[in-house]
């Protein structure tokens, strides 16, 4: 059995919008359950309980809508790293979740050799995507 290590990411009533922006930059498809589905009613009832994107890639992204009465603080403890030596794949990437954010590092070659880049998206997530040089 193979272990996996997944990005949980919690929202205050925007999980759905984000796991759709996150399938248009990585492609793949998304499963949404709404606290609707489990009997819950009033306004967290269109609210995600459990979102998942699975990639073609292989990678998993989950996210949540958090209930009012808990405290969220969007992009403070999670930073996001795509990473690996498919430079066409991982530089489209970058350039979908550019949009509407803030670059802190443009994607450039850095000292140790690969592309790196850092931004925070429209949603307050932070990425870092990094793009090994080829090894001898």
């Amino acid at each position: 059995m193979v272990a996996r290590l997944n990005p949980y990411i919690n929202f205050r009533g925007e999980a759905k919008e984000a796991l759709e922006f996150y399938r248009g930059v990585l492609g793949g498809e998304v499963e949404v359950m709404t606290f609707g589905q489990y009997g819950m009613e009033g306004p967290l009832a269109d609210q995600v309980m459990h979102g998942q994107l699975e990639t073609p890639a292989g990678m998993t992204l989950m996210a949540a809508d958090t209930p009012p009465d808990v405290e969220v603080t969007p992009g403070t403890v999670i930073t996001i790293c795509l990473s690996g030596e498919e430079t066409e794949l991982l530089r489209g990437y970058w350039e979908k979740l550019s949009d509407g954010a803030t670059v802190h590092t443009p994607l450039a070659k850095q000292m140790w050799g690969d592309e790196y880049g850092q931004l925070t998206d429209r949603f307050g997530i932070s990425w870092m995507v990094n793009i090994g040089a080829p090894r001898e």
